[in-house]
């Protein structure tokens, strides 16, 4: 089994993983003690603090005593995702990257072979990425940030419904293990009680009947710190509230890469058709009057499910019409 971290990295990362490393527990440390470890400055174990703290950490000073995090935290350990993968498709881990999903489509234009089911993922993103280019909220060690390669043989064609079977093995993962009653709403985001816990991005590379490079990036609510409130203007839910309970992010990063491997052979092979009752049972809107958006159109009706393609089903006026991806986006009618 394949699995390594960055071989080179800068300086400054160096020292901030160790930094976390030594507030993980949550207990109280001081700047002094700190600069001891590490042999640095207490000017210099402050500046490092606050770079953190602008990349998401949840890190309380307290004034003459020291730093303490705001909740104990697991950081992303190649050698304990090792122990637990399934694959034998490497995992890289890193600190502080821009995006997950630009770190492998760079890979793939300088040219490197990625090996299908490789995976990268990150404490952190500087510039994480939605759907429809919106910004995803990337505070550091609380989430996942996790990027997979594959390749589909059949061309870009072969993608219809490729973000509902990642959903759907996302949900597998944490009901099977963690028993949790997650949800899915087309066409990539994941929800418990009404909530959204996660999102999903699917980039492609590649031409219509050639093959395709595929870059599926998963952003999984884990821990959400307590400023969440200012930064995401919709409801949402985290694992480590509904499980009541923290969850080890290594074990989620090797289950997930496992379950995805297993439903991308079966996607590659058969496409979306034999998913369709999996999805329509887990329909966040089954049977709701929705509203369906693209630009200044919208069209009203009721969720009827998904179609053998992948495509939304909507029942107007007693017809029933698919729609398919694009820049659609999909809510609940008011």
């Amino acid at each position: 089994m394949a699995i390594e971290q960055r071989k080179t990295l800068p300086h400054s990362l160096i020292v901030q993983r160790q930094l976390v490393l030594y507030l993980a527990d949550g207990a109280l440390c001081s700047g002094q003690w700190l600069g001891e470890q590490l042999g640095i400055s207490r000017t210099a174990v402050a500046k490092h603090l606050e770079q953190l703290q602008r990349h998401g950490l949840d890190l309380y000073k307290i004034k003459g005593k020291g730093y303490r995090l705001a909740q104990p935290v697991q950081l992303l350990d190649a050698a304990q995702i090792k122990a637990q993968q399934q694959q034998s498709a490497p995992v890289w881990v890193q600190s502080v990257t821009d995006s997950t999903n630009s770190q492998l489509m760079q890979k793939l234009k300088e040219g490197v072979a990625l090996e299908k089911g490789a995976v990268l993922v990150a404490e952190a993103q500087t510039a994480g990425r939605g759907r429809r280019g919106k910004q995803w909220f990337s505070p550091f060690g609380c989430n996942l940030y996790f990027s997979m390669y594959w390749q589909l043989e059949q061309g870009i064609q072969a993608a219809m419904g490729l973000s509902l079977v990642v959903g759907l093995a996302v949900a597998k993962v944490l009901q099977q293990q963690w028993q949790l009653p997650v949800r899915l709403k087309w066409p990539n985001d994941l929800y418990i009680e009404h909530k959204k816990l996660g999102g999903i991005l699917v980039e492609l590379a590649g031409q219509t009947h050639a093959q395709c490079d595929v870059v599926i990036g998963l952003g999984l609510n884990i821990r959400m710190p307590d400023q969440t409130g200012t930064m995401v203007d919709q409801p949402w839910a985290d694992l480590t509230s509904a499980l009541g309970t923290p969850i080890d992010r290594n074990l989620l990063v090797a289950l997930l890469q496992h379950q995805l491997v297993q439903e991308l052979r079966q996607f590659s092979q058969h496409g979306f058709a034999g998913y369709v009752q999996d999805f329509n049972r887990l329909d966040q809107f089954s049977g709701e009057q929705v509203t369906l958006s693209s630009g200044n159109q919208s069209t009203t009706g009721f969720c009827a499910g998904v179609d053998a393609q992948g495509g939304l089903v909507l029942e107007i006026n007693g017809q029933k019409q698919s729609f398919y991806g694009g820049e659609l986006s999909l809510r609940k009618a008011l």
